[in-house]
């Protein structure tokens, strides 16, 4: 997952015609942190999107823009627009995440 460390490197990634999800996270989160050993892997399954991370707390100007208050979250673009979210405060698990990225495919067609 490549790693988004400011507002430059946050635009360039959503102006793609690729699917970007990006995942908003903090080092504290235990729920980010449960989901962390297996996103590799959901991410390989899933070559045809761009992930990438970004640590709420770095940049709590862009989470607050775009009011991520829960986390983790996961906020899809497509062409500089955003079109999906998946925000719960429950403990996200495998089955859930990869649901919510099956229901991208719709997007692309």
């Amino acid at each position: 997952m490549k790693q988004i460390h400011n507002e430059q490197e946050f635009n360039t990634a959503i102006q793609n015609d690729k699917i970007s999800v990006i995942l908003f996270t903090t080092k504290w989160c235990g729920d980010c942190m449960f989901i962390k050993p297996f996103m590799p892997s959901v991410e390989a399954a899933y070559d045809a999107y761009d992930f990438y991370e970004i640590d709420r707390d770095e940049m709590m100007d862009l989470a607050q823009e775009l009011e991520i208050m829960g986390i983790p979250s996961f906020v899809s673009f497509k062409n500089g627009k955003e079109f999906s979210r998946f925000v719960s405060s429950l403990r996200k698990t495998r089955p859930e995440i990869e649901a919510y990225l099956d229901a991208l495919k719709d997007v692309e067609e």
